[in-house]
């Protein structure tokens, strides 16, 4: 039986699960070899949390970190969801584009404008994965913008993304994640759609990183999560999500997830393999370890731990438990994230 999930029941289920199933060699034929993606280097980058979980009107700015400060009565609006606005410079000329949409129109709107967001020069839109948290505001928000956003913006999806997306609960019952349609997109006439599988500029300086491919054995896709092939639910691998990358000049690569459910050290890892960089100067981004028992959370952090970073911002769906022990174990790269935070590199 399928039922629509809501969004208690949603976040109850994937509360009790962890990160992501190694479902075999996706790259059998490994298009992308070893430092093919040569990225440019970026002069800045400057990550924008539109909306995340948490939010702290009083917290000090920290490193690369500069907070929202704010100038009226209004707050910054939070939720279970994750937006970005994003801005590289190349070569002294700047681009921008939005990567995800969180679930709450009304919120993201809000937030826009309070961060004083220029929607006007965006070059591109993506999304990350097709889950509620990242995509339901998506819709209202084009209408609500629809003349300040570029009509014809190219909008960017991995592979798969319109097939729906689908959990199954404890009761046994299969329920739809409040799945983008694609003639709700289309029908606006505002923006082309393209679905990439490889490593694909989305703007100069930023690539999605294409197929994540699953090197660890312990990042594994929790089993309520279930696609459908032909009249059958099966096992959802996530073979579509997009990850961010980027390559900051002197700096290294800076990599932006959305939930990273294919593992977060397996995008790392991405995005190391086909630049060939192996710095790593940022990773920020939902690390869905929410639920994640000890042992798989210390994984992680002991392999990002041996990557180097010179910061981590865990954000969104990694969980209170996984954002403690990064904040723990690598005191000196961790930085909290809040709602309205901008993450600032220069060269």
């Amino acid at each position: 039986m399928t039922k629509e999930i809501n969004r208690r029941d949603f976040l109850k289920a994937t509360a009790v699960t962890g990160a992501v199933l190694l479902t075999g060699d996706i790259f059998r034929n490994r298009a992308f070899a070893q430092g093919t993606v040569k990225i440019p280097e970026a002069e800045k980058i400057v990550i924008t949390v539109i909306t995340d979980n948490y939010a702290d009107a009083l917290r000090p700015d920290y490193k690369v970190a500069k907070r929202y400060r704010a100038t009226s009565n209004r707050g910054l609006h939070g939720e279970h969801g994750l937006a970005y606005h994003v801005e590289t410079t190349v070569d002294s000329r700047a681009h921008s584009f939005l990567f995800d949409f969180a679930s709450d129109a009304q919120g993201m709107k809000n937030n826009i404008e309070l961060l004083k967001l220029d929607l006007k020069n965006i070059e591109a839109i993506a999304l990350s994965h097709d889950h509620f948290d990242h995509q339901a505001a998506l819709v209202e928000l084009l209408k609500a913008k629809r003349e300040e956003i570029p009509r014809g913006i190219p909008f960017y999806v991995g592979e798969q993304f319109f097939i729906g997306t689908y959990a199954r609960m404890p009761d046994g019952n299969i329920r739809s994640i409040f799945a983008l349609k694609r003639e709700d997109v289309e029908g606006l006439g505002l923006v082309k759609i393209t679905e990439v599988k490889t490593p694909t500029p989305i703007v100069q300086g930023a690539y999605l990183a294409g197929r994540v491919e699953q090197v660890t054995d312990y990042e594994k896709i929790p089993p309520m999560f279930v696609k459908k092939r032909g009249d059958e639910y099966v096992q959802e691998d996530f073979i579509g999500e997009q990850a961010i990358v980027f390559n900051a000049k002197g700096k290294g690569l800076v990599v932006l997830s959305g939930c990273a459910h294919r593992g977060i050290v397996n995008t790392v890892k991405q995005a190391q393999r086909i630049t060939g960089i192996e710095k790593v100067h940022l990773v920020i981004g939902g690390f869905h370890l929410t639920g994640a028992k000890p042992e798989l959370i210390q994984k992680t952090i002991a392999d990002i731990k041996a990557m180097r970073p010179d910061y981590i911002v865990p954000t969104h769906c990694t969980g209170y438990e996984a954002v403690g022990a990064f904040a723990r174990e690598m005191p000196d790269q961790f930085i909290l994230n809040t709602v309205g935070t901008s993450y600032m590199i220069t060269a």
